[in-house]
């Protein structure tokens, strides 16, 4: 039990004196010990601490404590079931006049003996976050009286007052750094002038990019760091901000222009220029960076892409275009003829056997021509009914005949303004041959049922595999349609006729056909290059693209050969029933027939291995591709064993 409270005569007047002079000279620990002390000696009570909170691990850490006349230094106070506490985390005054350890038990520190009374209250910031704690306790009763706890709040106010100044000054020391951190780190040379572009500032960036110090600069006018020229152009922007409304008082400086620093050689530059206000004065700053590199590095591109499109005209005069491969002089005629004839809007007539690539070249002509953003319509004379090849060829209007539900622009509307490529002209139905002569001399023709005649701009290649001077002789092809189609006639060589060109191509479409089956591709093997430069190929580009198919498709997942795919290689003695394999190099087979020998040779495989496909000696093994790829193309060729 205390004992009675004695009475306290306070001086009010002096005590607001006291914390008001006592403290204002004092910043910091300074203040707050001068605070603490004036708390005590105003309050008359035993002690007094103001403490910082730290919510993550919740206690409070003391700046200043005085206690029975001495400073307790490193106090640091757990708050829970404390009064700070309710101080704390209801953010109010909490006064405990008598008998503290009943209300607070855990206040019974062996730091503070004797406690019997506390008034204690938060700081808080101005959105009333809790920064500390200030506090008095007594080892006498402090009675429930108004002006006391009024007093108290004045020590309070001044203690709040005081720590959100230190957290402002923090902040802005922290900001300041951050800033002075990020204008030195920054890459872009940065600058700063006063008002009347004296230079007051440079960044490590501007010093290494301007050859000078800050120190040797500083106190210059703007035109020692960035010359004459460039200065002038910048003082003119500057009195363009000096009229402009906060917010927009910075601009692009036009360039690039030209730096010429003191301590380096003039490059190219480009920049921006702003206006800021401090303590009443204006300032520019001015970010400038180096653009002589991106600048020769967009020259240098312009040179390379003006080489590679000369190198690529090159090529294409050299080696035709990307679709058509090969290096032959056969070849290389063909293009050359190509060249001539495709910037001109002559006909064109393409000859040469199946296979040998006629309509790559008709685009090859169409791509090189002044019509090359036109259209590229393709007409198979020969794919095409007689009875509705003029309606292909011209359209034709609702009703013309059964069927004709409504109107239809034909082929010749179609390439309008481009490119019309006639193949298998050979194959054009005599009555027909007329109204093709008419659209190449005249330009114009009639829909089929329609009476109203159209005109059309239209190029003409044609490309047939057929000798039309024999037909013009035998009656089955107009003379004077012959002679306008053949104004330029293109003959394209034979695969047999280009040598080395064969391994190109093949190499070309494996890669292509293997990219499409999902399989890796290897080199091609000496022995597969010799297979290929051995046969004839009557068939030409068509064939190899079937037999490099095939040999892929047999090759399963070993490396790809062609000696057991040529024609050539496997020939069966007909008279044998196809039981025999014979060399018949001479003999042409057709599609059909070398199925026919394959699937006898797969049958004569399963026959001497009673039927095992897979295994060391299989029938798979004896021809020499994997059992999986063997099982495949017994399905294909629909073998099965037959019931005994």
């Amino acid at each position: 039990m205390s004992n009675a409270p004695a009475e306290r005569h306070i001086d009010e007047e002096a005590a607001l004196r006291d914390v008001v002079v006592g403290t204002a000279s004092g910043t910091g620990e300074e203040f707050y010990r001068a605070l603490v002390e004036n708390l005590v000696r105003t309050l008359d009570t035993r002690g007094a601490w103001v403490t910082v909170y730290d919510a993550e691990n919740e206690y409070l850490r003391s700046l200043a404590f005085l206690f029975a006349g001495n400073w307790v230094e490193g106090f640091d106070y757990p708050i829970g079931g404390t009064a700070c506490e309710t101080a704390v985390r209801e953010k109010r005054l909490v006064h405990v006049p008598d008998q503290l350890l009943d209300v607070y038990p855990r206040d019974n520190d062996p730091r503070l003996p004797e406690v019997v009374s506390y008034i204690g209250a938060p700081i808080l910031d101005e959105n009333g976050n809790v920064l500390g704690n200030l506090a008095v306790v007594d080892t006498r009763p402090m009675p429930d009286k108004q002006h006391l706890v009024d007093l108290f709040r004045i020590f309070a106010a001044r203690a709040s007052a005081e720590m959100r100044r230190l957290r402002a000054e923090s902040a802005m020391r922290e900001r300041e750094e951050k800033l002075t951190r990020l204008i030195s780190s920054a890459m872009d040379a940065i600058v700063e002038l006063d008002r009347e572009l004296v230079i007051t500032m440079l960044n490590p960036a501007a010093e290494r990019l301007m050859g000078c110090t800050e120190a040797r600069v500083r106190g210059k006018r703007v035109e020692h760091l960035l010359g004459v020229d460039s200065s002038r152009a910048l003082a003119q922007l500057a009195e363009e901000l000096e009229g402009r409304v906060e917010g927009d008082r910075h601009l692009w400086i036009p360039g690039p222009f030209i730096v010429s620093p003191p301590g380096a050689k003039p490059f190219s530059a480009e920049g921006t220029l702003s206006r800021s206000e401090a303590e009443g004065q204006s300032f520019f700053t001015v970010i400038v960076r180096n653009v002589e590199d991106r600048i020769n590095a967009e020259h240098r591109i312009q040179s390379l892409s003006a080489q590679t499109e000369y190198l690529r005209a090159e090529v294409d005069e050299a080696r035709g275009f990307d679709e058509i491969v090969g290096e032959s002089p056969a070849l290389r005629a063909a293009l050359e003829a190509v060249a001539q004839v495709a910037v001109t809007d002559a006909t064109v007539l393409i000859q040469g056997e199946t296979g040998t690539g006629k309509e790559l070249f008709a685009r090859a002509i169409h791509k090189r021509s002044r019509r090359s953003d036109g259209p590229l319509i393709k007409v198979n004379c020969a794919a095409i009914p007689a009875t509705l090849i003029e309606s292909e060829f011209f359209g034709h209007e609702k009703g013309a005949f059964t069927g004709a539900t409504q109107r239809r622009d034909g082929r010749f509307a179609l390439a309008d303004g481009g490119t019309i490529f006639l193949d298998e002209i050979g194959e054009l139905p005599l009555e027909l041959q007329g109204k093709l002569l008419r659209v190449l001399q005249e330009g114009e023709f009639e829909p089929v049922g329609g009476s109203k005649t159209r005109r059309v701009d239209v190029r003409i290649l044609s490309a047939t595999n057929l000798d039309l001077g024999r037909a013009v002789k035998s009656g089955t092809f107009r003379e004077d349609l012959y002679y306008r189609l053949n104004v330029f006639p293109l003959r394209l060589p034979a695969l047999r006729e280009r040598g080395a060109d064969v391994v190109l191509i093949a190499a070309d479409l494996m890669e292509k056909i293997a990219r499409r089956m999902g399989r890796p591709v290897e080199d091609l093997s000496a022995s597969a290059r010799a297979a290929l430069e051995s046969y004839d190929w009557p068939g030409n580009v068509r064939e190899l693209r079937n037999v490099v198919e095939r040999a892929l498709i047999t090759s399963g997942d070993g490396p790809v050969r062609f000696d057991h795919v040529l024609p050539q290689a496997v020939v069966t003695d007909a008279d044998a029933g196809g039981s025999n394999l014979l060399n018949g190099a001479q003999t042409i087979l057709t599609d059909d027939r070398f199925r026919q020998i394959e699937r006898a040779n797969m049958l004569a495989a399963l026959e001497r291995t009673d039927w095992r496909v897979g295994g060391t000696g299989g029938a798979a093994d004896l021809i020499g591709i994997s059992p999986s790829t063997f099982k495949s193309r017994m399905k294909a060729l629909a073998i099965k064993r037959q019931e005994q």
